[in-house]
């Protein structure tokens, strides 16, 4: 079966699966809050659709027009996450301030701005390669852009899809090249970022405290993940059945979204959690064969830093809700309820197939 038959299929039964669960997971609280337990099926399959024309038109545009309208592409972004972040046209979505109201749905603007930042990043990349190794020359005037839009979706705040941009150009700017020096003093950077951000919202810390200790707070900042660590813990092989999980019944808070894959691993058990495991590995794998197979070094890098920021999300989205790491806020792709994320996720895909295609 030819690399974009797989892509797209592995995509789609993703997706298909993600409907399903975001119903099992999600039809009581719906009933509850909404009076309609399709209340999020309904959104969530209206963003499908769309997502499968954005699949299809977003496949049969060259690489080079994306590449060519990068910087147009990422100053719409640019000009969106200012918008997004004035009272009254950005909209406070638990206790962030990411959002468009588009009368029920909402859009967010860092979402896409993943994208925007990697055909930007794979532009930079394919057309400053002879510089790569060149601090000041080469990677400066990338880092400070990079930094601004980062600067901004932490003004939301977003720290999740931050970390997941950030560390998504990281890697992409790793293979390109450059000495091993540089990421010595980014990463110390980082750290020093990270402690600062920590100080200044203290929420954060008490993510950490929870992370390390949750039953410190077991109520309070360490509730969610004590009740994801409830639903997986049991689960087993085949877990509780479709349908039959016990923390969605007002036990953990919206599992249609952050903590979807503990429902998932809940109901499904290993051997469910083990096939979606498997999907995610194949569009990963397909993917970078795609970015293997490529001449053009923007093709290259823009396939792989697409691929990359999908699998890194997921990986993240799992070491949350196994409690590895303190929560982030971060969905897993295709799988947790969210038009933006599944519209992103979706046009990246599209944007793979279109790098296969051509």
């Amino acid at each position: 079966m030819k690399n974009n038959r797989i892509l797209l299929i592995s995509t789609i039964v993703l997706i298909i699966i993600g409907i399903i669960m975001i119903y099992s997971s999600s039809n009581i609280w719906a009933l509850y809050k909404y009076n309609d337990s399709f209340k999020y099926v309904k959104s969530q399959v209206l963003f499908f659709l769309v997502g499968l024309i954005v699949i299809y038109i977003s496949s049969k545009i060259k690489p080079e027009i994306y590449e060519k309208y990068s910087n147009n592409i990422l100053l719409i972004c640019f000009i969106l996450l200012i918008l997004v972040l004035i009272p009254g046209i950005g909209k406070v979505r638990n206790g962030s301030r990411s959002w468009f109201g588009i009368g029920p749905l909402g859009i967010q603007p860092s979402e896409f701005t993943k994208i925007a930042l990697i055909i930007y990043t794979s532009k930079y990349l394919a057309h400053n390669n002879r510089y790569i190794k060149d601090i000041k020359k080469g990677l400066l005037p990338l880092f400070i852009i990079i930094f601004i839009f980062f600067l901004l979706i932490m003004l939301e705040p977003d720290f999740g899809t931050a970390m997941v941009i950030i560390l998504t150009l990281i890697v992409m700017i790793y293979i390109a090249g450059p000495k091993i020096s540089f990421f010595l003093k980014i990463g110390f950077l980082g750290l020093i970022g990270i402690v600062i951000l920590i100080i200044i919202a203290p929420y954060r810390l008490e993510r950490i405290v929870a992370y390390l200790n949750p039953w410190s707070d077991p109520l309070g900042s360490g509730f969610q993940i004590i009740q994801s660590l409830y639903a997986i813990g049991p689960s087993g092989l085949l877990g509780t059945g479709l349908g039959n999980s016990v923390q969605k019944n007002f036990y953990l808070p919206e599992p249609q979204t952050d903590f979807i894959f503990s429902i998932i691993a809940e109901e499904l058990g290993f051997f469910g959690v083990l096939i979606i495991l498997l999907l995610f590995l194949t569009i990963f794998i397909t993917s970078i064969k795609i970015s293997l197979s490529k001449q053009d070094l923007f093709s290259k890098y823009l396939s792989f830093g697409l691929s990359f920021g999908i699998i890194l999300q997921v990986i993240l989205n799992i070491l949350v809700v196994t409690g590895t790491i303190p929560t982030t806020g971060i969905t897993c792709v295709f799988l947790s309820y969210g038009g933006s994320s599944l519209l992103v996720s979706m046009l990246s895909i599209g944007i793979i197939l279109s790098v296969e295609n051509n």
